[in-house]
């Protein structure tokens, strides 16, 4: 009879820290010159990414699926850190699997073959092939309780997800014991602001609901995430995404387009740089496999026939990783755009040009 222990054998999920984040260049550059099929679409994409960096767009990136858990997160933390990242829109639940690496609780390689209700008799929750025990969720419900109810302390009025996320990397940045470790930390450090399209579909928003129900806590105010993303589009010049996965987070980022045309009369005309990486398919009609020359049909990507969108059908932990040690190879390096300090000026920015515009 298999005892918990033997189910928690495997090899400790550890934030990858790859020691150059080099020697990618080689691979990409033989991609170019096949230029066929997947690796074809790779290669496309590092070259929209440096069109990106060159430009000095606004780069987004949008985080779907389980990608936190697999420890591959630091990535984008390097990306952010090298000002190659200017904002993030993910799912909670990525959100909340990151704060597990930041406070040093474990995860651990697992298999996909496997019982799950002796998993669930042993308390251990099942991503594919992660492992994670209950009380590395436990901990982090904790803490997050705890971040909410000090918030709810000293805060009185509605808070965007940024700010709340914020506040949550800008605690972990002092206390944790790995905050380098954790996109949520990183991203505080170098005010990249971080949205979340459906705040109470995770951990971090069930955990905020229960200090709710104590008396405590903070108002998460979801419509002040519509105007900050607009705002920061349109006070861009231009402006880019990196869409991991799909999901919500890919169409609260390419809304802000239409929320700008559509509903405030003061469009941009759509965004000038996407790079989706994406295993899901059109046919079935969901956002996740929705085609970029679908987006220009609603205005949300702007119709020009070179080459500034490209869709890679990859497994995101394979192409992600590739794409940004590409950029590291090449030894990219932005100005931090410190958009979070940004927000309330490019909100009014907002205002006063949708105010000329009803004139």
């Amino acid at each position: 009879m298999e005892k918990r222990e033997d189910f928690l054998s495997g090899k400790r999920i550890r934030a990858i820290k790859p020691k150059t984040f080099s020697n990618v260049l080689d691979i990409i550059e033989g991609f170019d010159l096949s230029g066929a099929y997947n690796a074809g679409r790779l290669s496309e994409a590092c070259r929209v990414y440096e069109k990106m960096v060159k430009v000095g767009a606004t780069i987004a990136v949008t985080l779907a699926g389980a990608f936190t858990p697999t420890g591959l997160g630091s990535y984008i933390i390097n990306a952010m850190e090298k000002g190659l990242v200017d904002m993030v829109i993910s799912t909670g639940a990525n959100l909340y699997h990151d704060m597990h690496f930041a406070l040093n609780l474990p995860l651990y390689q697992g298999s996909s073959n496997v019982d799950d209700e002796k998993l669930l008799k042993h308390g251990i929750v099942r991503i594919y092939d992660i492992f994670v025990p209950d009380e590395t969720l436990f901990e982090t419900d904790k803490v997050v309780q705890k971040i909410v109810y000090e918030i709810g302390e000293k805060v009185n009025t509605p808070l965007s997800t940024s700010e709340l996320h914020y506040l949550i990397g800008k605690w972990l940045l002092e206390n944790a014991p790995n905050p380098e470790e954790s996109i949520l930390a990183m991203a505080a450090k170098y005010n990249v602001p971080i949205y979340t399209p459906s705040p109470g579909d995770s951990s971090i928003g069930m955990n905020v609901a229960k200090v709710k129900i104590d008396g405590h806590g903070v108002i998460v105010d979801p419509d002040l995430d519509v105007l900050e993303t607009a705002a920061i589009v349109y006070c861009s010049e231009s402006n880019g995404v990196i869409v991991l996965g799909g999901g919500s987070p890919k169409n609260f980022y390419f809304q802000t387009q239409p929320m700008l045309d559509q509903i405030l009369g003061i469009g941009r005309g759509g965004h000038d740089y996407v790079i989706q990486l994406t295993v899901d398919v059109p046919q079935y009609g969901g956002l996740s496999g929705a085609t970029l020359q679908e987006a220009v049909s609603w205005g949300k990507i702007r119709p020009r026939e070179d080459v500034n969108k490209v869709t890679v059908y990859m497994d995101v932990t394979v192409s992600a990783p590739l794409l940004f040690s590409y950029m590291f190879s090449k030894n990219y390096v932005c100005s931090h755009k410190n958009l979070y300090l940004k927000r309330k000026d490019f909100l009014e920015r907002l205002k006063e040009a949708y105010v000329r515009g009803k004139k």
